[in-house]
Parts: C-alpha cells; structure tokens; sequence
C-alpha cells in the first residue's frame, strides 16, 4: 500500500499570510534543503563524520511552527535537528561548523550533528535518545508558568515547540509528558513529526492508534492533524496552538504528515521504503509547492524566488568555508562545559 492515510486537506487560514511572513518562510525552507544538500555532499566526500540525519522534505513543520514563534520563545530538537535550529535563528556558519567539530560551532565541537545547542537561540538541544527530549522541553515549559504565577513575572507567557518523531509517540515519556502538561495548562506545543518511518519501523506496524493526534483526547487537549507539506497549513495550526498557550489554556498535539527524501541517515542505504512510496512523496515536495502558493496568490515574483536560492547557496558556501577554516577544540579543554560555568 502506498498511503494508508489521507493528507488532510486545507482549506483557509484563520490568520492570513504576508508577502513578508511568506518570503521569510520561503527563504527558511530553501535554507533548510540548501543546507542539509551541503551536509550530504560534505559527508559523502569525507569532510563530515559521526551520524548525520538530515531533514529533506520536512521543511514545512519546522518553517511552519517555529517562524511563528517568538524570539523569547523555545524550541527542543531531536537527532534530526539541523534545520530546527537554522529555524530557530542559529547561524548557518555556527551549525556547519559543529557538524565538523570545530570549536566554532553552537556546541563548541562537543555535540555533532545529535546535540546542536544555542542558549542564546533558545534552542534546548538536539536529542539522540528516542523521546529523550520531550521531558526537558516539558521543563521548560513548566519555568515559564511558574516565573508568572508564582514569581509574579509579566510580560507574554514563554511557548516551548517541542519536536519529536512517530516513534516517540509509543514511548513512556511521550504519555508522562502530555499527561503533565494538560494538568498544568503549560505553555508548550507537541509537534509530531510524522514521516512513517520510525529508523526501519513501518509506523503502522508499532502502534495500535497510528492516527496519533487522537491520543491528545485521553489527556483533554486539542488534538490537530495537518498537512506537513504543506506549510501554509502548518503556520496556520502553529498559529492557533501559540495564542491557546499564551493565554493560558494548556497545550496543543499536532501531528504533520511529512516524509523524508532521504534515508533515516547517510549511513542508511534506503532499501525498505517501496519505490511506490517514494514516487507517491516525491511530488509534494513543500518548498515547490509553496514557491507556486507565493505565485499565485501574488505574494512574490520568480524572480525573487530565484534571488533567494542564489543568496542561500552563496550562504552554505561561506558556513562550509568558516568551519573548514575554524580551529580545532583544544585538548586542554576537555573537562570544559561539563559544568555551569560564570
């Protein structure tokens, strides 16, 4: 069987989209693909090392959730997790430098393409473990109530988007963290990412309810399922689960129909994924079309289009370049960063 499910479909936009929201998200998408292209290239040619997932073909989800976000904002990866924090306003030079281990990098060369981290992006971490970072993102998710209702803080309540796959959904964490979160109201959307392979699981053949966002009823939370090729679509949900968190009435489960492109990682040679599967994926690539969603709706030219693939891929270029030429962690340093430190 090819698709077991139906995409749903989308109809209007309960906020509607900018020129400017639409360019922005545009040139994040295209960020995202240029750089997990370079990231292929570089490990293929022997420049890039460890355990590299990329996200080709998930742009949508993260574009759609976390340009919606604000900067104060916090955003919790997984191992997939390059472009989550491009999203989140890392710098491309920063991220690429990591994946090669130098002390440029977000992670200072310590995290690798797994544990990409910015404090100063709010971005909580890269995760390696299955399901290992919904209980941080849950954390910070609880802070920021706590700062409000018993430190007195004002000011807009913090959202944390935390991002996880199908296959976190059938661990112990993913039901302790939810069931915690509606308890609490806490500010805090739980984005599945839902690409139908959970490393070489069918994610129909490990779950007893594969229509996961109706498990957000056992907890009494809006459960939503969307597109996630779709970014529009995905702004649009992001949209209404932001101001549900921010006005204090708990969290939200979306779950995004998306697929990766590529295999689990680029050590993986891709061979249990049908070649009727992948054709049927293929052409819902989200960044085609949200390029022919801009034209349409006069929202942007080709040629603007067109600029801004030749701005990204002269800004990959310069990110590979900075992490070619940035120095190696000392080897004095090793015990640095184990602690906080002043």
């Amino acid at each position: 069987m090819v698709q077991e499910r139906t995409l749903p479909e989308y109809h209007s936009a309960a906020t509607s989209l900018t020129r400017a929201d639409g360019l922005r998200l545009y040139e994040d998408m295209v960020l995202g693909r240029e750089f997990e292209d370079k990231c292929a290239e570089m490990y293929y040619r022997g420049r890039m090392f460890g355990f590299v997932h990329l996200y080709n073909g998930q742009e949508a989800v993260a574009s759609g959730v976390i340009k919606a976000l604000e900067p104060t904002d916090y955003v919790c990866s997984t191992y997939r997790d390059h472009v989550h924090a491009l999203s989140a306003g890392v710098p491309a030079r920063e991220v690429m430098a990591e994946l090669f281990g130098k002390v440029t990098g977000c992670s200072k060369g310590r995290g690798g393409s797994m544990h990409l981290f910015s404090a100063q992006h709010h971005l909580l971490g890269g995760f390696a473990f299955v399901a290992e970072g919904i209980p941080v993102a849950l954390g910070a998710a609880f802070q920021a109530r706590y700062r409000q209702e018993a430190m007195g803080e004002s000011g807009p309540m913090q959202v944390t988007a935390c991002f996880f796959g199908d296959g976190a959904c059938n661990n112990g964490q993913f039901f302790e963290c939810l069931n915690m979160a509606s308890l609490w109201r806490l500010p805090i959307i739980f984005v599945v990412e839902n690409n139908k392979w959970a490393i070489g699981m069918a994610h129909e053949r490990a779950t007893s309810q594969p229509e996961i966002y109706q498990k957000a009823a056992a907890f009494g939370m809006p459960g939503v399922e969307v597109d996630g090729m779709n970014v529009v679509a995905v702004w649009d949900v992001a949209q209404t689960a932001l101001q549900r968190a921010r006005a204090g009435e708990g969290p939200t489960l979306i779950e995004a129909l998306t697929y990766r492109f590529r295999g689990h990682s680029l050590a993986d040679p891709d061979e249990l994924r049908s070649k009727e599967e992948k054709e049927y994926w293929l052409p819902q690539d989200p960044i085609k079309q949200f390029a022919a969603y801009l034209l349409t709706h006069n929202l942007a030219q080709e040629a603007e289009l067109a600029a801004i693939h030749q701005e990204i891929r002269a800004r990959v270029e310069d990110a590979v370049a900075f992490a070619e030429e940035s120095p190696e962690p000392d080897p004095r340093d090793l015990r640095r960063y184990i602690y906080a430190e002043d």
